[in-house]
């Protein structure tokens, strides 16, 4: 990914959204087979090689490289886009983490998208009651590391 195509646009969202965000999944069996740590050190390698690409490119502002769980996707996706991190183009609440860990755990913890074990199944009915009268809605978290020219 540090090598690939990288659009700093601060006027165009939208391009920085579909050139620089990644989606990457797995199978059940690479989930096993891959630590945490391993996951979380090529992320910090990916983000300090876009560190250096925008130096280069002599892109001088805000820029935030950035990598979150999606659940529902069975993904872990990431993205560089330029702003601070408190202004990431996410539509919902998200919590910004010092520590990639949690998020990595999250997705290497889950399933694919689409297969439920049957334990799952057994109590789903009390589940759907429990959330249509008490609605939770937890934050997105994100890991992020700044890898622009200024603060």
């Amino acid at each position: 990914m540090a090598e690939e195509p990288l659009a700093l646009k601060p006027g165009d969202r939208r391009v920085e959204w579909e050139t620089n965000t990644w989606l990457l999944g797995a199978e059940d069996e690479d989930r096993q087979s891959l630590s945490a740590a391993e996951v979380v050190a090529a992320f910090e390698q990916t983000a300090a090689g876009i560190r250096e690409r925008i130096r280069e490119l002599g892109f001088s502002g805000v820029a935030t490289f950035y990598v979150w769980h999606d659940g529902q996707a069975g993904q872990l996706r990431c993205s560089t886009s330029s702003v601070p991190p408190d202004e990431l183009p996410f539509n919902g609440a998200y919590v910004v983490s010092d520590h990639l860990g949690p998020v990595v755990e999250g997705f290497l913890a889950g399933r694919m998208p689409g297969v439920v074990a049957w334990s799952g199944l057994a109590d789903a009915e009390s589940r759907l009651e429990q959330a249509m009268t008490e609605p939770e809605i937890t934050p997105l978290r994100v890991w992020t590391r700044s890898v622009g020219t200024s603060l």
